[in-house]
């Protein structure tokens, strides 16, 4: 039987990913998000909802309208949660981090070098919605380390990745392959 409970955010599990922005490295900072996705296919759009009251990071995205997303795997965790509860007003996260930050091909905000996948994205619209604001981006360029790049397919390798999920105030790492899109209704060849 269920129960009615209290509107809320339970679409889980979600991306937690690092967010890079900053035009120079003396205001490059690092973020982490869960309140992300893909919007659009073709042209490839994403976003990052992103709080406007204490994030230091808030104001370096609102000026450049640009930055990167970083996947984040189990060995990020730590990493990943520690950047999400420390502000870069008090702190220089990459260096606490010991994250590495790269000047990214497209987009004057870094990337993380030890991230398997960096999207760069350019901020088309910001939508005010609450406690929120949603940075609507589009992606300009995706930088993939190549260890994680299948050589028979040519694509990303999740599993390989070991990439990092975010749940209802929880890490978890992914689970395993289940099947290919339309795997349910393929043919079975005899």
């Amino acid at each position: 039987m269920k129960i009615d409970w209290k509107p809320g955010t339970l679409l889980y599990p979600l991306p937690a990913v690092m967010v890079t922005v900053g035009a120079e490295p003396s205001e490059y900072n690092v973020l982490t998000i869960a309140w992300t996705g893909t919007i659009c296919s073709d042209p490839a759009m994403c976003y990052i909802s992103v709080r406007p009251t204490g994030r230091h990071s808030y104001a370096i995205l609102k000026k450049n309208m640009e930055f990167v997303i970083n996947l984040t795997t189990e060995k990020l965790a730590r990493a990943t949660d520690w950047v999400g509860v420390r502000s870069g007003k008090d702190y220089n996260k990459f260096e606490e981090m010991e994250l590495t930050p790269v000047k990214a091909h497209v987009v004057q905000a870094p990337y993380i070098e030890e991230s398997p996948l960096s999207i760069e994205c350019r901020v088309k619209e910001v939508l005010p919605l609450g406690t929120h604001d949603m940075f609507i981006a589009e992606v300009v360029n995706i930088l993939a380390d190549e260890q994680y790049i299948n050589n028979e397919t040519g694509v990303f390798d999740i599993e390989k990745a070991r990439l990092l999920v975010y749940s209802h105030g929880n890490y978890y790492g992914m689970g395993n392959f289940i099947g290919k899109f339309g795997w349910s209704v393929r043919k079975k060849r005899h």
